[in-house]
């Protein structure tokens, strides 16, 4: 899968006809560096003082867009925490302890086997691009 850079990210918004604010270049440059799921928290905390016209809300509006144009996944990672992650950086899982929080990343090929099951018994195409299965790690089943 290409990666595309925040400038490719920045070009499809621009070609879709949306208008690239200073506000919104902040959070997808936050998004862009970012080398794991990042809370729509963090990029206010990480550009409040590089952009002093940012407020949470517009965070929370410039990640709804990212989503809705499909530059960005939501996933919950539970707890009340929400984080984002860049489509560009391919597909992935997370097994989520419940009791400690370890986050395992797994691969999009280990649930091929599940989407095949679901496509065959209930003719259902299901959209498992990114998604959190939450049980016990190792460590915590002993």
């Amino acid at each position: 899968m290409a990666q595309e850079s925040t400038g490719d990210m920045r070009e499809r918004l621009r070609k879709l006809g949306y208008r690239l604010t200073p506000q919104r270049v902040a959070v997808l440059s936050v998004i862009e560096k970012s080398q794991d799921h990042v809370a729509a928290e963090e990029i206010y905390t990480r550009v409040a003082g590089k952009c002093p016209r940012l407020n949470i809300s517009t965070v929370y509006r410039t990640l709804e867009l990212l989503k809705k144009v499909g530059l960005l996944y939501e996933i919950d990672l539970g707890e009340g925490c929400v984080g984002y992650h860049p489509e560009d950086k391919g597909h992935h899982h997370h097994l989520i302890c419940r009791k400690c929080g370890a986050i395992i990343d797994v691969s999009e090929s280990v649930m091929f086997p599940i989407e095949a099951i679901l496509q065959q018994a209930f003719n259902f195409k299901p959209d498992l691009k990114h998604m959190a299965i939450f049980g016990l790690c190792e460590n915590c089943q002993k």
